[in-house]
Order: C-alpha cells, then structure tokens, then sequence
C-alpha cells in the first residue's frame, strides 16, 4: 500500500500502486522492452528485417495488397487523405465532426496538405447515411472512425456502415478507416478485421492504444496506393534508420492481445450492467459496443482527483484522477478502456469504485 508520503505528489502515488483499473495497467520500461524478442532480426530504414515481417502479417490479417510500417498514426492518415485527394484531383475529405484529425491533430491535414474538412452530420452522434446525402461536392475520401473515441467507442450498424460506403463509392471517393482501435470493434460486429476492413480501399490500425505495444501504427490498402504512402513517409521524416523495436513489440502485442478482444468485451458489458444504479453516473454508449466506454460523473475535477488519490492511498489502486473532459462545473467524462488490468477486478468491484470516485 503506497505510504502518506506520497499524499503531495499524484506521480509518486500512482508509482507505488500495484493494481490498475484501465487498460493494460502500468506500463513500465521492463514491461515494454519486454515485448521485443532477443532474436528480432533488425530493418534497415524500414527494409526488412521485423519491419517486412510485421507489414506482410497485417496486409494478410486486413486483407490487402500491402502495408506499410509508420512511427505515427498523425502522419499515417495525413499521408494517406493527401495520396487520395491527389489522384482525384479534389480537396475535401468528409468526416464526423469530432475525427480525431480535426480535433487532435492540429489539423496537419489542412496545414501540411491542403486538405479541406467537410464536416457531416452532428457532434452526439455517430456518423450515418443520412448526414452524408447532405453532402454537395463530391469528395476525395470519406473517413470512418472505427469505433468513434470521442463518442465513447461508439460504432455505426453494419448495414449503415455499408451504406456509407456505398455513398463515398457512387461519388467517386476513396473511403478510407481510421481504425486506431479496428481490433476492438471485432467483437461487436462478430467480424474478423479482414471483413470489416473490406469495405474500406485504405485502413489505418495502431499498435499502442488496444494492444499495448510501444508505438507505431500500419497502413494497409493497394500496392499502388501504399507505395505513394510510402514516399511521403520519406518527407515526413519517417523513414528511421531503425523501426525494428517498435515493429518487434507490435507484432508481440498483435499476437498476444488481439485473441483477447473478445474477452475484453464481454468484461464490458458486464461492467456496465453492474454500474447500473449508480447516483450520478452515466455510460456513453450504454451498453458499451467495445472494449472501451465514456463514464459521465456528476462531480469536479478537484473531487474526483481527491478521492481517486484517497482509494490509491487505501487500497494501491490506481483509477482516474483527471478527466477526459470537462462537460460543466459539476460534471466531467473519464475514458474508461479495457485491457488485461482491467480483467483482474470483478464488476462488484469496479462498481465499488466507481461508487466512491461519484461520492456514494
């Protein structure tokens, strides 16, 4: 149990916890070297080695031509929109309002690549056919959030998705997924990746959200498409002269987490119905449609600092103790994901939790 010296200083506190509610838990130096096997057989600026290992893996695993191994989902989609838009010889990329992109990325796409933004439909809600019927000009690319963060992993019905696409392809536009949690939208749809990535002529996926590698990301679509990505990597600044570490763990955590994403799910929902009939609590979307939900507290962010730093001085356990936003004086959302921490407490428990941190 971390000692009251720590009281003063939430880093050191969290430190000395041994248990972790979200995610993989703490992720500590040993924990991710350990990810990389001895024998890894080194790239050389991105050639070969573990690298071309990983890159055939995921291409067979979406079910596309190629992919292509970059240090940044940032520069990943940007590259990708830019290498659509320029063979359409259009500017507008179509996405919900709240795409990562535009939101988090300081809209690079606009800045570095002259993309234009075409927000549909309403910031609530997830994107479906109807916001994009009032789309006017045809677009270079639609892009789909799979599942939607900001929503709280929130994902369209198949026959919509399906619909949408239909959409982007009548208009003459590439449809493209920003599919930095892909793996955990499989359970909900029951759908291997390679399905679900069907759909889509371009696919982006991350290795360091859902599975817990270091960092890094792949982009997987057409031979011909995936060998501009990979010149625009070059400028980008991309081409390491060594990606091999981050392309072992990768690999090591696609191995050993994606084949969990169903059990990470099932503990969801089963969290969410036991934190049903808590004061002050709402979950976005309820129930949870992957490993991943938003919780609303009616609380501030001082108080829910205070008692998530008391149960980790009480118990060793580490929750939230900042929010994911602030929604008004009173109440704030936590972005709650699951992963192998999370599976060693049981709902009651999480319910406990959650209970205190509401300030039942």
């Amino acid at each position: 149990m971390p000692g009251s010296g720590a009281a003063q200083d939430p880093a050191r506190l969290r430190g000395e916890c041994k248990r972790f509610l979200a995610g993989h838990g703490r992720r500590t130096t040993a924990d991710l070297l350990s990810l990389i096997p001895p024998d890894t057989v080194q790239d050389r600026y991105g050639r070969g080695g573990v690298v071309a290992e990983l890159e055939e893996e995921v291409a067979t695993l979406l079910g596309k031509e190629a992919a292509l191994f970059l240090p940044s989902g940032t520069m990943a989609q940007q590259i990708t929109l830019r290498v659509h838009a320029d063979r359409r010889c259009r500017r507008d990329i179509v996405f919900h309002p709240y795409c990562h992109l535009d939101w988090h990325e300081g809209r690079g796409y606009e800045r570095l690549h002259d993309l234009h933004a075409v927000p549909a439909g309403s910031l609530g809600e997830p994107l479906g056919p109807e916001a994009l019927r009032e789309v006017t000009a045809p677009p270079a690319a639609l892009l789909i959030e799979l599942p939607q963060r900001d929503l709280g992993g929130t994902l369209p019905p198949w026959d919509e998705l399906e619909a949408m696409v239909g959409w982007a392809k009548a208009s003459g536009a590439a449809v493209h997924m920003d599919g930095a949690r892909l793996w955990e939208a499989t359970p909900y749809y029951g759908k291997t990746p390679g399905e679900i990535a069907s759909l889509f002529d371009t696919v982006y996926v991350s290795f360091y959200k859902g599975l817990g590698g270091i960092t890094g990301c792949c982009v997987a679509g057409p031979q011909d498409v995936i060998a501009e990505v990979s010149e625009w990597r070059t400028r980008h600044g991309g081409r390491l002269f060594g990606l091999w570490p981050y392309a072992a763990s990768a690999l090591t955590a696609l191995h050993e987490r994606l084949p969990k994403m169903p059990a990470y799910y099932r503990h969801a929902l089963a969290i969410a119905r036991a934190l049903q009939g808590v004061p002050g609590l709402r979950i976005l979307p309820d129930p949870p449609q992957a490993p991943m939900m938003h919780i609303q507290l009616d609380v501030t962010p001082d108080e829910l600092a205070s008692r998530a730093h008391a149960i980790a001085r009480r118990e060793g356990v580490w929750t939230f103790d900042r929010p994911f936003s602030v929604d008004s004086a009173s109440r704030l959302t936590i972005e709650f994901s699951l992963g192998d921490a999370t599976l060693q407490f049981t709902p009651d428990e999480v319910r406990a939790l959650f209970g205190e941190l509401a300030g039942h």
